[in-house]
């Protein structure tokens, strides 16, 4: 199970990576591996501002449908156009190219409340 170093997670498996106030928001791994084959991601809320744990689109598998949560609260800035003809890369590329939203942080001391990598595998080793 690939689970970066680099980021921050949430219990229901969104990862984040902050770029000064700015971040990148996706699935990890591990959700992308429980959903199956992703056919299609639908984030209605560009130009939006989300508090945290509220969610901010769904992700379709063969198998389901999931809401995705923010990690933290912000602004949705940018969806990343490159899922709507190719939803699949979130399998293949879960931490990279399959990032699903950059967002503006409206408050910063909310990544204090998420969970590092050894805390995420710790989790979903349970």
């Amino acid at each position: 199970m690939n689970i970066p170093k680099n980021l921050l997670y949430t219990e229901d498996h969104e990862w984040i990576r902050v770029e000064g106030k700015e971040a990148y928001i996706g699935i990890t791994d591990f959700a992308q591996k429980e959903l199956g084959d992703v056919v299609f991601v639908e984030v209605e809320t560009l130009e939006e501002t989300l508090d945290k744990a509220e969610a901010f689109g769904t992700i379709e598998a063969v198998k389901t449908v999931s809401d995705m949560f923010m990690p933290v609260g912000g602004t949705v800035l940018e969806l990343n156009e490159l899922l709507e003809d190719q939803p699949e890369i979130i399998n293949k590329d879960p931490y990279g190219k399959g990032w699903i939203i950059k967002i503006s942080i409206s408050d910063a001391s909310q990544l204090d409340e998420l969970l590092d990598a050894a805390a995420y595998k710790a989790l979903i080793e349970e």
